[in-house]
């Protein structure tokens, strides 16, 4: 039971809120006033189906009078009792929430069979005069109005299918883009049964009615996804393969002048000043600069392998993927598509070592201007650099480069803005005052693995530059035993590459092809000489074997007065220095010869074993193959069939039958024309015109350089025993440690002469610039 105290604070409360609704009013009266009055509120604020308003006994519309519930209003505030009456209203809300159910399926059910946005617009604009119709007035303050808004939105978000979502951001797409001619059918459909609803005033209206329904702040996501997607289109549209030019800053207008409009009626529509709006849009426009940025970096980074091919015509592109770089994290983005674009379309046995080469260089210049630092071109040059390192052409590709090797196309980096030394590590110099740290993302190796330039990123594929200096020599060689008689300028050019490569390798490095140059000119000094002597139709190039690569050898025998020449000419060099002999190399060179026949005459520039067939034929008109061998040595069988094809082609011999040679003193029908063909070629016997054959230049005694072969003989055991300790070491290595021994006091380059001729002995092999045993070998 009920104690005495709770009943008298039951009675209390009672006596409270009764004196709380009576009021002053005598008896009962003040309550019966309250009742009525909530009774009116309730009847004022009762939602109602807009489709069918309520009418009186008549029939008429009897509407909301405002004017006769505002003392209600007034009585229920003085009562404290708004509360009650809010939430009374919004449960009648819920109830009647059906109505507005009920019409968003019926819009939504002809927008799924029209596609057409025209029925999302109006079904927000029906929305909108719904929630006006069951608004609250203002007379009850905002908190009620807030309240109602927050049910309401709440509500309409709960009932809308999820095909409005698709509806919605269709319509959105549709105020955004201004050309109709830019918008789909179903778009272009809908204006066409609307257009005033589409005018540009109405935009404001829209985004009105969406910021009132609380469609902004819920579908927020789906607004942005807008934007950014009317930016993908046209940064695609209009900068894809477009690399001549920088493109960003006329996106950035673009954006200022089609897209800020749109968003201003969505994050700015309060703004009263030019200022103020700038600062609601900050956040949202700076979030619109970034994916413009990033659209653009995408695409270019797409396109990336395709830029570096098109340099320097891209420079455009290459300095908007800078500046993207700097405004978005994309720069694993970019190294990995690189990298994979690179194995696709570069690294593989298809592609020319010349061309990756070339893709190389340009990718080197090409990320520089991306990324100065070079922590990109680190990055993505490490796989290019592993695979040239393992083809076996690549050194001599990019020392041809190095030359100008390549006369048609010209490619050279010879001539490169600044010739400077061969860099193989960079290291920090904190004492420079505009010393920087190295890039976040910089692996551990980057600043040792950073050269200066091109040439220098091209020699540091390999660990040593002994490779490049050692291929420089004999592509130097090559190039020089290819001269025409008349080469001097080519001689010239020659040497002006070798100056500018002594800048680069050192003038150590360079100093056997100082020598093979002084050959050339040399040469020509003593041919002089002895031409004045006794006149020879010989004119051989004298070079000194120490100093030159090892040339292919040849059991080749000139026949005939071939040998006759070079035995007088020998002789001659002997009267001229008689402490040094020729080495003929007879399969070197070419061969001018005239051949006089019964009924025409030839003229012909060829190979030296060519004139030796040939020559053969002077004493008799047929030979079988396996004499014309034997006659002039041990010489490849098929280069006997090549070299003896050359003649079958200009008419002068046949063959007749197989391996039976037959010399044609006389024109076969049917073999003039082909022999017209040649410019070259007229026919004869044989008398010899010009001959030009590279001679070897040996010395007669020992000179310093054999005497210095001999001394370091002695230093063998030392590299013995380290190679087998330590297994394969490069150069550099090697002389460190002989400095230990007693007595060494040699250079780099003797010790490089020493090795080489240790490997041309067969005691050692050399591979990427590490030197080590051969598994087969003797001591010297």
């Amino acid at each position: 039971m009920a104690t005495a105290a709770m009943k008298s604070q039951v009675a209390a409360k009672w006596q409270e809120a009764f004196e709380r609704l009576n009021g002053d009013a005598p008896g009962i009266s003040g309550l019966i006033q309250f009742s009525e009055a909530w009774a009116i509120s309730i009847r004022f604020l009762r939602p109602f189906d807009i489709n069918s308003p309520p009418v009186d006994a008549n029939g008429r519309h009897t509407g909301k009078d405002l004017a006769a519930a505002l003392p209600a209003f007034n009585l229920l505030k003085q009562a404290k009792k708004l509360a009650a009456l809010l939430n009374a209203f919004l449960e009648d809300v819920r109830q009647n929430f059906y109505l507005i159910e009920n019409e968003i399926k019926e819009y939504m059910a002809r927008f799924e069979d029209t596609a057409s946005v025209h029925e999302i617009r109006s079904l927000i604009a029906r929305l909108v005069q719904w929630f006006s119709a069951w608004a609250p007035p203002e007379e009850l303050g905002p908190t009620v109005f807030q309240a109602y808004t927050l049910h309401f939105q709440t509500r309409l978000l709960s009932a809308l299918p999820p095909t409005f979502t698709s509806g919605f951001k269709e319509l959105c797409a549709a105020f955004l883009a201004p050309p109709p001619d830019q918008l789909d059918e179903a778009v272009e459909a809908s204006i066409a049964q609307a257009p005033s609803a589409w005018d540009s005033r109405d935009h404001a209206r829209l985004w009105a009615h969406l910021h009132l329904l609380g469609l902004v702040e819920r579908y927020e996501t789906i607004i942005a996804s807008v934007g950014y997607e009317y930016i993908e289109d046209y940064v695609l549209k209009t900068c894809t393969g477009e690399w001549g030019k920088p493109m960003l800053e006329g996106l950035r207008i673009w954006m200022s002048e089609k897209v800020v409009p749109w968003l201003l009626h969505i994050y700015a529509r309060g703004a009263t000043t030019t200022e103020e709006a700038r600062a609601m849009l900050q956040g949202v426009g700076s979030r619109f600069d970034f994916h413009i940025n990033k659209t653009l970096c995408d695409l270019r980074t797409r396109e990336i392998f395709d830029i570096i091919i098109d340099y320097p015509d891209s420079m455009g592109a290459l300095q908007d993927l800078r500046d993207c770089l700097h405004r978005v994290d994309q720069r694993a983005n970019l190294v990995k598509s690189l990298r994979k674009l690179n194995f696709k379309r570069l690294l593989h046995p298809g592609a020319e070592t010349k061309l990756i080469l070339q893709q190389y260089v340009t990718t080197i210049k090409c990320l520089r201007i991306i990324d100065p630092p070079g922590v990109l071109l680190y990055k993505v040059a490490d796989p290019i650099r592993r695979y040239l390192r393992d083809r076996p052409d690549t050194i001599r590709s990019i020392v041809a480069n190095l030359v100008g090797d390549d006369e048609e196309s010209g490619d050279s980096l010879i001539d490169e803005a600044e010739a400077v030394p061969i860099q193989q590590q960079n290291f920090d110099d904190y004492a420079d005052p505009n010393w920087e740290p190295e890039p976040i993302d910089a692996g551990p190796e980057f600043r040792a693995n950073k050269p200066s330039d091109v040439i220098s990123t091209l020699v540091s594929i390999y660990d040593s530059k002994d490779l490049f200096v050692k291929e420089l020599q004999v592509l130097l060689a090559q190039r020089l035993l290819m001269l025409p008689k008349d080469g001097t300028d080519r001689v010239e050019r020659e040497r002006r590459n070798v100056e500018i490569l002594k800048i680069r390798f050192g003038e150590a490095a360079l100093q056997v092809c100082e020598v093979m140059l002084r050959d050339m000119t040399e040469s020509r000094r003593i041919d002089t000489h002895i031409q004045s002597q006794k006149a020879f139709n010989l004119h051989p190039t004298i070079i000194s074997r120490h100093f030159w690569p090892e040339l292919e050898s040849s059991e080749l025998i000139m026949p005939g007065q071939f040998r006759k020449m070079q035995e007088e000419y020998a002789h001659e060099y002997a009267v001229f220095k008689p402490d040094k002999r020729l080495q003929w190399m007879p399969h070197l060179g070419t061969v001018q010869l005239e051949l006089e026949l019964e009924d025409r005459t030839i003229e012909a520039e060829v190979p030296p074993l060519e004139a030796a067939f040939i020559e053969l034929f002077s004493e008799r008109p047929t030979w079988t193959l396996d004499e014309l061998i034997a006659s002039v040595g041990s010489v490849d069988r098929a280069a006997a069939v090549k070299a003896l094809s050359t003649w079958i082609d200009l008419g002068v011999l046949k063959e007749e039958p197989e391996n039976i040679f037959i010399l044609l003193e006389r024109e076969e029908e049917g073999q003039a024309a082909s022999t017209r063909v040649r410019d070259t070629a007229k026919a004869g016997t044989f008398i010899h015109s010009l001959s030009q054959i590279p001679l070897i230049e040996v010395p007669a005694l020992s000179g310093p350089q054999v005497q210095i072969a001999e001394q370091m003989r002695v230093y063998w055991k030392f590299i013995e025993g380290m190679l087998t300790n330590l297994g394969s070491l490069p150069i550099d290595r090697i002389q460190t440690m002989l400095k230990f021994a007693p007595g060494y006091d040699k250079s780099p380059e003797q010790l490089a002469s020493f090795l080489d001729a240790a490997r041309r002995e067969g005691l050692l092999v050399v591979r990427d610039g590490l030197w080590r045993l051969n598994s087969d070998r003797n001591a010297p």
